[in-house]
């Protein structure tokens, strides 16, 4: 009974603090101790932390869980100043070129100065240029100092070829990764959003340089990465980033409208009920009902959505991290395989899915080949 009673517990302390953050200045020590691990391990530390400075309220709770909130604002402060100056040093390298730059994620959210940015690290900075600039900017990059990750022949491949986006990129005095986009969805994937589209409605921030996505493309683009692109292993803070952009842009007169069009439109119709469904059922975000409604052509079958119902439910919600479930691990793999099903076609998933596996297994045992060296 009591691990079952620590079990839900750890399902329900960072959900409720999220949604009704001045709950937590009734925690006692035991959920401190929970809610802080856990907020931790889905990064979402820095953003509890902001929420508590924010309201003021923060004197109120005990020294320590202050101390902690304060390593983690340091903590995002960095990165957030880091990807700044990855942002400084990608223009310097593109000084006198035409190459439009779109900001994507976190990198938009940050220099935009959008709720999502609130306490929200990030390890790399994603950037969307047209397809045809593709190679001019990558080589740009290359000769300014930039290096390739993916070194091996089949990833380079794989990023290339079916990708949406160039294998990253890193400079070796750095450690932030920058991403390069042609488009939001793999060039394989049954979503075909027009990237042309995303470029020329996108809109530029005070240095004019730089562009965001407008709000409905922003939005689109979130929910695709999230329930269309994505794994969803840690993915409850893009959910938070998904909720704070519905919260923020749906205070626009013809937002929604705008959105449900926009998303019919690009064919996304899928991924944005999903975002609103689940930002509403596990966020509380307040999502009018016509919006929802609008939506309903997106919804899977009765079936496929109790399924994805039990799946989202098991992966995004956090577990207790002293009793993990095999439930979990279940859905994750679920969800992965789901993932690149929907990324390619059958023809290429399941010899993509093998080497993958067996690229990990060689990798778990080079790993614990050099634990062994080091242990003698």
């Amino acid at each position: 009974m009591a691990n079952r009673q620590s079990r839900n517990q750890g399902t329900e302390v960072l959900l409720m603090a999220l949604r009704e953050p001045g709950r937590m200045k009734g925690f006692g020590p035991d959920e401190w101790d929970l809610l802080l691990r856990i907020a931790r391990q889905t990064r979402l530390l820095g953003r509890l932390a902001v929420i508590m400075d924010e309201s003021g309220e923060v004197e109120q709770l005990p020294v320590s869980v202050q101390q902690q909130f304060t390593a983690a604002q340091v903590f995002v402060t960095h990165y957030q100043r880091t990807a700044r100056w990855e942002i400084n040093r990608i223009l310097a390298a593109l000084e006198g070129s035409d190459v439009p730059l779109v900001l994507l994620k976190g990198s938009a959210y940050i220099l935009a100065g959008l709720p999502p940015s609130r306490g929200r690290r990030l390890s790399d900075v994603d950037l969307l240029v047209p397809r045809e600039l593709l190679e001019n900017f990558e080589q740009t990059l290359l000769a300014s100092g930039w290096e390739a990750v993916k070194l091996e022949e089949y990833d380079q491949h794989y990023y290339r070829t079916w990708m949406h986006e160039l294998p990253p990129l890193r400079h070796p005095e750095r450690l932030m990764e920058v991403d390069i986009h042609h488009t939001i969805s793999p060039l394989t994937s049954r979503l075909r959003p027009d990237p042309e589209k995303l470029l020329a409605d996108s809109i530029p921030l005070a240095d004019s340089r730089l562009r965001i996505l407008q709000p409905v493309d922003m939005v689109l683009h979130s929910a695709v990465h999230l329930f269309h692109d994505g794994e969803l292993a840690n993915s409850l803070r893009d959910l938070v980033d998904l909720t704070d952009l519905f919260q923020h842009f749906g205070q626009n007169t013809g937002f929604w409208q705008e959105l449900v069009d926009r998303a019919r439109s690009q064919g996304l119709l899928r991924p944005l009920f999903y975002s609103m469904r689940y930002a509403s059922r596990l966020l509380a975000a307040d999502i009018p009902d016509s919006a929802m409604n609008a939506t309903a052509d997106g919804a899977p079958s009765g079936p496929v959505l109790r399924l994805m119902d039990n799946l989202i439910e098991a992966v995004m919600i956090p577990e207790h991290p002293d009793f993990p479930r095999r439930r979990r691990a279940v859905a994750q793999w679920l969800l992965y395989v789901r993932s690149h099903w929907l990324r390619m076609p059958p023809g290429k998933l399941l010899p993509h899915l093998v080497r993958k596996q067996i690229m990990r297994w060689k990798h778990r045992q080079a790993t614990a080949g050099t634990l062994l060296q080091g242990n003698r």
